[in-house]
């Protein structure tokens, strides 16, 4: 593995990205080396980097935003591409007519994922199962817990008719514990609970956000709850198999997740969360128009003080450090969260912000940054 690793300047050859480039968007988390030697900082990356880093120069020259781009290459080496072409296709319908250049990078961008459909040889398999109607498992589950992990995620949740595949929420279960996430490409949010019962291999089942809120509905008591999976049918039920929420689980592959948070270390402040959302509700912000910018609405802007603090920028005079996120969103962030102190990890100005518990690391969001340059 060593012997095939690529310089961040042979990579940049490859790929048709700058030096700067790729250190830009390692900063942003969009495409992290796979090693950075810690005594030179130098980058090294996987032989398979340079065709993602291919890919996301033509998508950068068809005007992407670093949003869409980070959950194409999440999902660029899945089985269902349902994501992927959904994206090109709401990224296609966003263009203004006459863009001809965009499009031809686009369609190029097509040619690649026709040719990754149907490869020369079969890759090897992975080690994750979804649901299909061969699958079958039962797990128990605290009631309590797994309302707190539906909660901390379903305001991530996305409503794009264009994508499908993120209308639902992800169960990841694995090594005894199941993963909720949700994502609508400009946030993205994780929680844990434990779960007992199962121990098969690592199993993904997409399950449709109605059909979540009906479990959810389901745990207003202190009693475990059980999950069960048959093929593509899901089932939540109580301890007494008085009540039960049931349904079928969506036909699409989610995006790696686990890629998506995989970013390099930021800068973490503790926030008095009641006296930070009260600094938002008032404080100043900025309009926010434009569609990458993850919804319009209004922009706070982040800066860190010299005595290591969050405030919100005001004075019109961005820092290079300055960091802007749509303030609806951070609020849903820290009500979903629900902690009196929180933990904001900062890095890049272009990389996602974390919200993380002080007191639970398995749990957190990111919030995709907004342009200040405009």
């Amino acid at each position: 593995m060593e012997n095939e690793m690529r310089s961040i300047g042979e990579t940049a050859l490859d790929s048709g990205l700058s030096v700067s480039a790729l250190r830009f968007y390692d900063g942003a988390g969009v495409l992290v080396p796979v090693r950075v030697d810690p005594a030179s900082g130098y980058r090294w990356y996987g032989p398979e980097q340079v065709e993602e880093a291919r890919l996301l120069a033509r998508l950068r020259r068809a005007g992407m935003p670093l949003a869409d781009i980070r959950l194409v290459l999440a999902g660029w080496a899945g089985a269902d591409t349902d994501l992927v072409r959904g994206l090109l296709r709401a990224h296609l319908h966003r263009l203004e007519r006459g863009l001809s250049d965009a499009r031809s990078e686009l369609s190029a961008v097509r040619a690649l994922l026709e040719h990754r459909e149907n490869p020369m040889s079969t890759p090897l398999a992975t080690a994750v199962t979804t649901a299909t109607t061969a699958t079958t498992a039962r797990l128990t589950l605290s009631a309590p817990e797994l309302a707190a992990a539906l909660d901390a995620v379903r305001f991530a949740v996305g409503s794009d008719p264009e994508l499908p595949v993120l209308g639902g929420i992800l169960f990841d279960i694995e090594d005894g514990a199941l993963r909720v996430v949700a994502t609508d490409r400009y946030r993205l949010a994780v929680a844990r609970t434990a779960a007992t019962g199962h121990t098969g291999p690592r199993l993904q089942l997409l399950v449709p956000a109605p059909l979540a809120d009906a479990m959810r509905a389901l745990l207003s008591e202190d009693a475990p709850v059980l999950l069960t999976v048959d093929g593509d049918r899901v089932a939540l039920e109580t301890e007494t198999a008085d009540r039960q929420a049931a349904g079928r689980c969506l036909g699409h592959e989610f995006p790696d997740y686990r890629r998506l948070v995989s970013l390099p270390a930021g800068r973490r402040v503790l926030v008095d969360v009641p006296a930070f959302r009260a600094a938002l509700e008032t404080g100043p912000v900025r309009p926010a128009e434009r569609e990458q910018d993850g919804a319009t609405g209004e922009v706070s802007v982040l800066r860190l003080t010299a005595d290591g603090a969050v405030s919100l920028a005001d004075d019109g005079a961005d820092d290079p450090a300055d960091v802007g996120l749509n303030r609806a969103f951070l609020l849903d962030a820290l009500a979903a969260a629900d902690r009196d102190r929180l933990i904001l990890e900062l890095g890049a100005p272009k990389a996602p912000v974390a919200i993380r518990r002080p007191d639970d690391e398995e749990t957190f969001s990111l919030l995709m940054p907004v342009r200040l340059d405009a």
